[in-house]
């Protein structure tokens, strides 16, 4: 963990600039987690977590996200993680057992890197070091106060490999943004399961993913159903109201308000550049087929 890292968690004196547009904060937050997501589905994990002893994927994926946190116990992942089933993250016990957090994390930077270079994804070193200089303000002026997982990202020391390094500041605005998402499901008393077959009945993730990797039982799923049908976001056969489609943009509204501040120290156009800038990355892991599995 590097001193500048642990720096910029404590200095808050970047000035913020104006008000930011919400079509560019919404803009800047899909580019932010399209170009962090292929870290989680790409053939380089599975290797890298093999290479250190743990071959089952959700494990792995564990260990992989919440390695910045340390060798925290399956519950602290849990809580951060919101929307997987108990039983899923226990699965995790012993991970640390089989390699620390450190070399975890170390792992997840060689795997970013070689599927990054598997791919080609087309990021000058001009372009890569433009990027940094919006992206670096934004992560360095955050307020980190309830952002578990983002504050344990901005700790991590960044990488040589430039590509990697910016991936990593790509990371923790990923997670500062979920970490306030959490925030915003639980004020509206959406719950674990139940945000999870909102996700599904939106068609914003395959219903078959979501119950493979999050674990809920048909009683946990079949009793979150029955509590969105009563609120009327959803229809008794599942289908989603034109009430909880807008429960469900509210929400995502809410999300972004909560990061508008967030963005302040580069403003609308820088957004919109970075959000520009990070499309090659999106661009190249879809070309691959990468994302084949969440169609």
């Amino acid at each position: 963990m590097s001193p500048a890292r642990l720096a910029d968690l404590s200095d808050r004196s970047h000035p913020a600039g104006p008000p930011v547009d919400m079509n560019a904060v919404r803009e800047v937050s899909l580019a932010v987690n399209a170009a962090h997501l292929f870290v989680y589905l790409v053939p380089e994990a599975a290797e890298e977590a093999a290479a250190l002893g743990v071959t089952e994927r959700g494990p792995a994926y564990f260990a992989f996200r919440s390695a910045a946190m340390g060798a925290v116990p399956w519950q602290v992942t849990l809580a951060t993680f919101y929307n997987f089933s108990p039983r899923s993250v226990r699965a995790m016990t012993g991970v640390w057992d089989a390699a620390s957090p450190q070399q975890w994390q170390a792992a997840r930077f060689l795997v970013a890197g070689r599927a990054l270079r598997r791919v080609g994804v087309d990021l000058t070193a001009e372009r890569i070091a433009e990027a940094r200089s919006l992206i670096d303000p934004v992560v360095a002026g955050a307020d980190y106060a309830g952002k578990p997982l983002a504050a344990a990202n901005a700790s991590v020391a960044l990488p040589s490999d430039p590509l990697v390094a910016l991936w990593q500041q790509i990371t923790v605005l990923r997670e500062w943004r979920g970490d306030a998402h959490l925030v915003v499901l639980a004020d509206h008393h959406l719950g674990p399961c139940d945000c999870m077959v909102m996700q599904t009945a939106t068609g914003r993730l395959p219903t078959g993913i979501v119950r493979t990797t999050r674990q809920w039982t048909d009683q946990e799923w079949a009793a979150a159903t029955a509590r969105l049908v009563a609120r009327g976001w959803l229809d008794a056969d599942g289908t989603v109201t034109d009430a909880g489609t807008t429960a469900r943009e509210r929400i995502e509204a809410e999300t972004d308000e909560h990061c508008a501040r967030l963005w302040e120290p580069i403003g609308d156009a820088g957004a919109r550049r970075l959000a520009s800038l990070l499309a090659p990355i999106d661009d190249a892991f879809t070309a691959a087929g990468t994302y084949g599995q969440l169609r």
